[in-house]
């Protein structure tokens, strides 16, 4: 536990307190009349009340919608599925300001479905819960459907034999074993949704805002710093309550599980009702994710001469005059990749860390522990940007001109990513057989290479995949602390779409595709890697 927690002492605690801090103190005299002063106003309270019920309703949307996908890709073996996971995964690492306007392109004035059918739904909530989905989908399939491809589904057939209905099994059997990672990821989800910025922010307009948003606006906009303090501790109360109900109530239903190969649980869909099931959920990831997608594709090709490369051709043009952009595409591509692989080497090395320490029942210490790793996920990255450029500016942390600076961020929302997917799959792993292997005189060193290791050796590889690739999407505080000579690809897309004019527009949407198709190539090349033979997460 001592690295990690010196890891978030240092570069989460210390900036966040510093920035919240400068708010609330004047002259030296600390302003805590403001709190209430907020905390009264009732345009806060109707923010805090959205903020709350939209996470919840995009968290049961998103579980409704992807635990079907979840279950077709942990059981069905069917052509395209490596592609297919890797695609629904790209919706996650993209900036989600680019989301919002693919969204608002076919939901809003002009946008697809009002060509279609007349409809408009930009000005309704439920523009901004289907774009939650649409981000939100791979971390259900990924985190519930890879412990799912490793049960052994032979538990449940015996229950069959023993006289148990398709239903009854699955729910007194397989729930029960699934039920941390269920709600490991519905916890991911409702703190991403209850942080939503840039789909709140495109897509909500005026009517809707969330507590992110109103943070931002508060300081990037108003230099309010008091009232974003108070908004930002609100925030940190809100999600150290759930966080406490999630340790409370998911510790208690973990324990060991009969852990095998995929190669034996993945089979063709067999059946009417299977090959429903499996048609049903391409489908929807067809209308949730590739339509949005395809959209950017669309928008990044249709120049004001036709459709062709000219937004393109633009970007290397902007590059050359010195303008928004500063570097060619290839080099934000590369302070891209670099960034994220740094990110991920410190997401591992923390969160594994975190993880191992976690397996260990130590009562409130390590549940405590636990809630302070989820902290960065809903914690507004304004502040943690604004907190890293204010707190680390002096040795002997004085990292505000260093590269470093932008991996040791983004790897603040990599931890708990890590920690997420390693956990279940730690815990399940028998503890009787670290023990025989003791008793054989293995070291503690040795047992956890020979035992541990192969059975979360997939895990490891899903969570490199899943640092990876929130580091190559990060925004809100890389925003903040990134050179301007050394912009990653969703700075660079921020700063078209800050401007005005149909060809800034048109090359954010041509660098938009390159990032969408960078975290595809990663993606791609990540489930090749990790299609080995010592077990599935």
């Amino acid at each position: 536990m001592a690295v990690p927690t010196a890891f978030f002492a240092l570069f989460f605690l210390y900036p966040v307190a510093a920035i919240v801090a400068r708010g609330l103190r004047d002259g030296g005299q600390w302003r805590l009349g403001r709190a209430g002063e907020v905390l009264t106003d009732p345009a806060v309270l109707d923010i805090l009340w959205f903020t709350g019920w939209q996470a919840a309703a995009s968290t049961a949307l998103t579980l409704a919608l992807a635990l079907p996908g979840a279950y077709v890709f942990a059981r069905f073996a069917f052509p395209g599925k490596r592609l297919l996971r890797a695609v629904v995964t790209v919706p996650f690492v993209l900036p989600t300001v680019v989301a919002g306007s693919a969204f608002l392109a076919l939901l809003g004035h002009g946008g697809l479905l009002e060509r279609l059918w007349g409809v408009r739904l930009d000005t309704t909530v439920w523009s901004i819960l289907l774009a939650h989905v649409f981000f939100n989908y791979a971390v259900v399939v990924r985190t519930v459907g890879g412990l799912w491809a490793q049960l052994d589904p032979r538990q449940e057939e015996a229950a069959r034999v023993l006289g148990a209905s398709r239903l009854a099994a699955w729910r007194r059997v397989t729930l029960p074993a699934l039920a941390p990672a269920v709600a490991a990821a519905a916890l991911m989800v409702f703190l991403f949704t209850f942080t939503s910025f840039g789909v709140v922010q495109i897509l909500g307009g005026p009517r809707y805002a969330t507590l992110e948003v109103a943070i931002y606006r508060e300081t990037a906009q108003l230099l309010d710093l008091p009232t974003a303090a108070v908004l930002t501790l609100v925030q940190f109360a809100a999600v150290a309550a759930v966080l406490g109900l999630h340790a409370w109530t998911v510790r208690r239903r973990e324990g060991a599980l009969k852990l095998v190969d995929p190669e034996r649980t993945a089979r063709r869909p067999r059946g009417a009702a299977q090959w429903a099931l499996l048609w049903g959920v391409l489908a929807s990831v067809a209308l949730l994710i590739l339509l949005p997608l395809a959209v950017l594709v669309e928008r990044s090709l249709d120049a004001p001469g036709g459709y062709g490369l000219g937004y393109y051709r633009a970007l290397q043009s902007a590059a050359e005059s010195g303008g928004t952009f500063f570097v060619a595409p290839m080099e934000a591509v590369w302070n891209s990749l670099r960034y994220a692989a740094v990110a991920a080497v410190f997401a591992l090395v923390v969160g594994g860390l975190a993880a191992a320490a976690l397996t260990r029942k130590a009562g409130r210490l390590v549940r405590g522990f636990d809630a302070l790793l989820m902290l960065p996920l809903g914690t507004s990255a304004v502040t943690v940007g604004f907190g890293f450029l204010i707190a680390l500016d002096e040795p002997p942390l004085d990292l505000r001109a260093s590269w470093i600076l932008v991996p040791l961020a983004q790897a603040l929302v990599g931890v708990p990513f890590v920690v997420r997917i390693m956990l279940p799959v730690l815990r399940a792993v028998d503890h009787r057989l670290r023990e025989a292997a003791a008793v054989l005189g293995a070291s503690p060193l040795r047992a956890w290479r020979e035992v541990d290791l192969p059975m979360v050796a997939r895990a490891l590889g899903v969570a490199a995949g899943f640092a990876f690739a929130v580091s190559l999407g990060e925004f809100g505080a890389t925003v903040f602390i990134a050179r301007p000579d050394h912009p990653t690809l969703p700075v660079a897309v921020a700063r078209f779409l800050g401007r005005a004019g149909q060809l800034n527009y048109g090359q954010a949407m041509a660098l938009s595709t390159i990032l969408m198709l960078v975290c595809a190539a990663s993606l791609l090349l990540l489930e090749r890697i990790r299609t080995d033979r010592s077990g599935e997460f």
